[in-house]
């Protein structure tokens, strides 16, 4: 089994040479061997966290959630240093699909897509990789513009066929057949090679639905329910001929209920967070 030194230097060429358990090469390595935890964790957005009592507002949880991109956020008890509880966008998701029948949801749930600026992220905005690049150029594309996933699109760019997200990673390091691969394999053939590893390992998987897809003119309560029932963190829009339009995510649907008054944090997110002029999220 090859150092971890010598697997940063394989090139495509010498793929075959990294087949076998990917983890019996990362445990070996003496990067895995004197990397502590002091020394990852300041990579994290707000390190080492940022936290709400249970005093905060929901309004302020749900900025947190929306416009400064937190995924989860730990409910601490500054009294005894415990954490209470985890808030996380998908959570936020099933609450307001737990709504339906309440008189304030059905009326705002029943608007369509179009109608509340959804998607807010539009087909030329999109992050895209195409089925026939490396997989590998997919989450380096990830890391690069900071986004959770990006879908694969046909060669012409037009129809997506499927999503890859940062939580994909995960077969590139446990599926042996797919690890053997990782630096010649296309995101067509990952995406082929990750459902055949979930029909024998984890049949309710989301991924074995296929590409997951709305319109403008559904209503956001039908997108509300479809993602909390699927489990999934991102949709994307498609047109009457199945072309890519944009991408829903759940902070974006998180988004359309909030509006941070002037100076609502003061100045705690100066600098850190550049926002266009007149933003409104």
């Amino acid at each position: 089994m090859p150092s971890s030194a010598e697997l940063r230097t394989l090139g495509s060429e010498d793929a075959s040479i990294t087949a076998g358990d990917f983890f019996e090469a990362l445990t070996s390595s003496e990067f895995y061997k004197k990397t502590k935890v002091r020394d990852i964790s300041g990579s994290f957005r707000w390190a080492p966290f940022l936290a709400l009592q249970q005093s905060n507002s929901f309004l302020t949880m749900l900025l947190l959630l929306s416009k400064y991109k937190m995924k989860s956020i730990p409910i601490v008890d500054l009294g005894v240093g415990n954490i209470n509880n985890i808030i996380t966008q998908s959570a936020v998701i099933h609450m307001l699909a737990e709504c339906t029948g309440l008189q304030w949801f059905e009326s705002w749930g029943t608007k369509k897509l179009s109608e509340i600026g959804l998607p807010m992220i539009s087909r030329n905005q999109l992050v895209t990789v195409h089925e026939d690049e490396p997989v590998l150029q997919a989450f380096r594309l990830m890391r690069k513009k900071r986004v959770g996933g990006v879908p694969v699109v046909t060669a012409d760019g037009k129809k997506a066929i499927g999503n890859i997200s940062l939580r994909d990673v995960q077969f590139l390091l446990t599926a042996p057949e797919i690890y053997h691969d990782y630096r010649l394999i296309t995101a067509k053939n990952f995406l082929l090679a990750v459902k055949n590893y979930l029909e024998k390992h984890d049949t309710r998987s989301p991924m074995l639905s296929g590409m997951i897809t709305c319109k403008t003119n559904e209503t956001i309560k039908e997108l509300i329910q479809m993602l909390d029932s699927l489990k999934i963190q991102r949709v994307y829009v498609v047109d009457d001929d199945g072309n890519l339009e944009g991408t829903i995510t759940l902070r974006d649907i998180i988004s359309r209920l909030v509006y941070e008054p002037p100076g609502y944090f003061g100045d705690f997110f100066d600098g850190v967070l550049p926002l266009p002029e007149n933003c409104r999220i």
